[in-house]
């Protein structure tokens, strides 16, 4: 093997036939088990992938050579010759992951067992459609990758997520930057010199949230993302869910309200248009204007604009008209919720964004407004958690997704 990249970016209509090309997949299909399973011995390889014993310990010799598995020792067993046990040596492949918000770029390396290794933020970006704005995302990476303390050889994938309609097969972002004839993913990979996938943000968060906080009994889940925008993941049999072009999951925009708000997709009485962080900050601003009473009114005075975060602030402090507007924003999503879990009947329901630090503000009216809708049964058999991931979710994720991609789960 004369490289990593070489060997994990070898695809199955290469050129490369016979024994060599056969030896190249097991030896990704040996390292994707350790990756799922951990540890393991010989004989275990030989039983889970249907391999000759011979032929896996020769690979399994060839990968601890390479610096990618470590032979780990003898396990002790109740009696007869102790097989050696043998585990990935994360330190031989790394994975980058970037998330390109509205605000902040947030920068982070995972190693094979999609530990975080380095972390950046950059909360002087803001995401604009122009190209001076590609610039500053291809600088930025370029950058982080320079200067983080790891061998570039040994990235050999970088995940880039970013909000809004994103296709990973095409590689474009059909909101930011379609004017361009070049893809961004493939302006990222000539600029870097990394393989690129590029992710939408909430279903690279959606996986993050999935991978890390799944119980065994898990494999259909739901991720609402209630930030300034609202959108889903969704996770069936354990995979990622795109639809036809990978703009599954735009739960935001369905016409759920008779209003004449026009939403950011052009359309009126889109779900966004009522229970958005955007149209609650638009709510506080309106009432204050009308004089309602609220603790945000000197800093509306100030500022002229209440982001969503002083709104759960004030919640939290009491404030009566933000637990109003958060409130009645809990209902009304929990209403459209319901439609979502008597169509997809998810074990889980993971809630994220900004809105989900409101807790019960947000989660009791959700809940319940969900139970009132949706079929008794199908609530029943539905769990509802609040995220425990920190804001580096959906760099995470998406490193994870570029992981599985190049190393062939």
């Amino acid at each position: 093997m004369t490289s990593l990249t070489e060997f994990f970016n070898k695809h199955e209509d290469d050129a490369l036939k016979g024994i060599t090309h056969k030896n190249s997949i097991i030896k990704r299909n040996i390292i994707a088990h350790m990756a799922v399973n951990g540890e393991c011995t010989l004989s275990e390889l030989t039983k889970e992938l249907h391999i000759s014993v011979p032929t896996i310990t020769k690979l399994v010799q060839e990968l601890v050579d390479e610096n990618i598995v470590t032979d780990l020792g003898k396990v002790e067993t109740p009696g007869g010759r102790r097989p050696n046990i043998f585990g990935l040596a994360n330190s031989a492949i790394y994975f980058a992951g970037v998330n390109v918000g509205r605000d902040n770029m947030r920068f982070l390396i995972t190693d094979l067992q999609n530990n975080i290794i380095k972390e950046e933020n950059d909360f002087t970006f803001e995401l604009l459609d122009r190209p001076q704005c590609i610039e500053r995302i291809c600088s930025g990476i370029e950058n982080f990758i320079a200067t983080c303390g790891i061998d570039r050889g040994k990235i050999l994938g970088l995940g880039v997520c970013m909000t809004g309609r994103v296709n990973p097969d095409t590689g474009r972002s059909y909101k930011y930057f379609t004017s361009s004839e070049q893809s961004l993913r493939d302006l990222l990979e000539e600029r870097v010199g990394i393989r690129v996938l590029l992710e939408n943000d909430t279903r690279a968060r959606c996986y993050a949230e999935y991978t890390c906080g799944k119980s065994k009994d898990e494999s259909n889940v739901l991720y609402l993302h209630m930030g300034r925008g609202v959108a889903i993941g969704i996770v069936v049999d354990g995979q990622l869910y795109y639809g036809k072009s990978g703009f599954a999951g735009e739960f935001g925009h369905i016409p759920f309200f008779d209003n004449e708000i026009i939403c950011s997709c052009g359309k009126k009485g889109c779900l966004e248009t009522e229970v958005s962080g955007i149209a609650i900050e638009d709510k506080m601003c309106h009432l204050i204007q009308k004089g309602v009473n609220t603790i945000l009114k000197e800093k509306y005075d100030q500022q002229k604009t209440i982001h969503i975060d002083d709104i759960i602030t004030a919640a939290k402090n009491d404030d009566n008209l933000s637990i109003e507007l958060i409130e009645e924003a809990g209902e009304k999503v929990g209403k459209a919720v319901a439609f979502l879990i008597n169509t997809f009947n998810p074990e889980t329901v993971i809630v994220g964004g900004n809105l989900a630090a409101a807790g019960d503000y947000i989660m009791l009216p959700l809940k319940s407004a969900t139970n009132k809708y949706s079929l008794n049964l199908v609530y029943k058999d539905t769990k509802f958690r609040v995220s425990k991931m920190t804001e580096n979710a959906n760099a995470w994720g998406v490193a994870m997704l570029i992981r599985n991609k190049i190393i062939g789960l």
